[in-house]
C-alpha cells in the first residue's frame, strides 16, 4: 500500500507539469506496466483528480482544473524558487497580497525538509533589503483588471492621473503589463490618440465593464520590455541633445541603454538622441564611448561642452 500511494503520489506530481504525458512515457518514468498507469489514473479520478486523456497518437494524460486546488509536489529547486518568489511578492509594491505571501510562506517554510530549510535560510541571511526604495503601489483588484482586460482582449475604460495631477477618462487596447523598477506599467493602444501609450498602473482607474473585443495590434517596436525602458528613460530626461556619432551603430547601441536611440547614417556615422537629468551626466555618457562625435541640436549642451573644452585647454596648458 506505502509503495502505491508514493507511486501516486510521483504520478500526481508529473502530471502537473505543463504538458501532456503518453502512457508508455509514464510507465517508463514510474518503472510499472502502462496497465497500471491506466490503473493509477483511475485511482487519482476517484479521488477527485480531473485527469484528462486525449487519444490518438499526439494524445495522454494531462491534470485538468478542478473544483478545489490540489496539492502541489515540488521538487527541492521548485520549493526554494517558491519561497524566494513569496519573499519578492511581498514587498512587490502590489498592495493587498502582502499578508497573503506571507502567510503562504509561512505554511511553505512549515513543511519544508531540513535539507532545503538550510538553503532557505541560508539565502535569507545572504539578503540584505535596502530601505527606502520603494515606489508608489499599486491596488492588486486593479491589476487584476488590466491582466484580464490583456488576456481577454477587451478594451479598457479608466481613469487616468496624468504627472501633473489633472484626471483624464482613457478609451485603450491593453497590451501587456510590464514590471520595472517597483512600478507597474501598462502598454495600451490609446483609441482616441490612436497611438501607443505606457500608462503608470497605479495612477489607472478602471472603470468596468470591460468593452468589446479587439484584434491585436502588432507590438510598439516589437519588443514591449524596450518600449516601456525607452520610454520611461527618456520621460525622466531634463537636459536633451541630438550628436552624431563617428561610429558604425551597432557599434554603439549595445553600450548605450533602451532610452536612447540610435539611427544609422551609413556604415561608419550614426546619430544618436540622448538625455541625462544633467549637462554633465550627458557630457560623461557621451565620453565613455570613446568616439569622435558632433552636436547636431542642443544649443545648451554644445554651450556646455565649449566650457569643458576651455576647462581641459587650461588644465594641460602647464603639462
Amino acid at each position: 500500500m506505502l509503495e502505491t500511494s508514493a507511486r501516486l503520489l510521483r504520478l500526481l506530481s508529473l502530471l502537473q507539469t505543463p504538458r501532456d504525458w503518453s502512457g508508455p512515457q509514464l510507465a517508463e518514468r514510474l518503472s510499472v506496466t502502462t496497465r497500471t498507469v491506466r490503473n493509477d489514473v483511475e485511482r487519482l479520478r476517484e479521488l477527485g483528480y480531473p485527469v484528462h486523456a486525449t487519444p490518438g497518437p499526439g494524445g495522454g494524460y494531462r491534470l485538468g482544473a478542478g473544483a478545489a486546488l490540489p496539492p502541489l509536489l515540488l521538487d527541492d529547486e521548485e520549493a526554494v524558487a517558491v519561497v524566494a518568489g513569496l519573499r519578492t511578492a511581498a514587498t512587490a509594491g502590489v498592495t493587498g497580497i502582502e499578508e497573503t505571501s506571507l502567510r503562504a510562506l509561512a505554511k511553505l517554510e512549515q513543511v519544508l525538509p531540513a535539507r532545503l530549510r538550510h538553503r532557505v535560510e541560508a539565502l535569507e541571511s545572504a539578503t540584505v533589503a535596502v530601505p527606502g526604495t520603494g515606489g508608489p503601489t499599486v491596488d492588486a483588484d486593479v491589476l487584476a483588471v488590466l491582466a484580464g482586460a490583456c488576456r481577454r482582449r477587451e478594451r479598457l475604460r479608466f481613469d487616468y492621473t496624468g504627472h501633473d495631477g489633472g484626471v483624464t477618462r482613457r478609451l485603450a487596447e491593453p497590451y501587456r503589463l510590464v514590471h520595472m523598477s517597483r512600478r507597474w506599467y501598462l502598454v495600451a493602444w490609446d483609441v482616441e490618440r490612436d497611438d501607443w501609450r505606457t500608462f503608470r498602473a497605479d495612477r489607472v482607474r478602471p472603470r468596468p465593464p470591460t468593452g468589446p473585443r479587439f484584434a491585436p495590434r502588432e507590438p510598439p517596436g516589437g519588443d514591449v520590455a524596450t518600449y516601456v525602458q525607452r520610454g520611461v528613460g527618456a520621460a525622466l530626461w531634463r537636459h536633451r541633445a541630438r550628436v552624431r556619432l563617428h561610429a558604425p551603430a551597432e557599434a554603439v547601441a549595445s553600450r548605450l541603454p533602451p532610452a536612447v536611440l540610435v539611427e544609422a547614417v551609413d556604415e561608419r556615422t550614426c546619430l544618436v538622441q540622448a538625455g541625462a537629468d544633467t549637462l554633465q551626466m550627458l557630457a560623461l555618457y557621451l565620453g565613455l564611448l570613446d568616439v569622435d562625435f558632433e552636436v547636431v541640436e542642443g544649443p545648451e549642451f554644445a554651450g556646455h561642452l565649449r566650457t569643458l573644452i576651455g576647462r581641459y585647454e587650461r588644465a594641460v596648458r602647464t603639462a
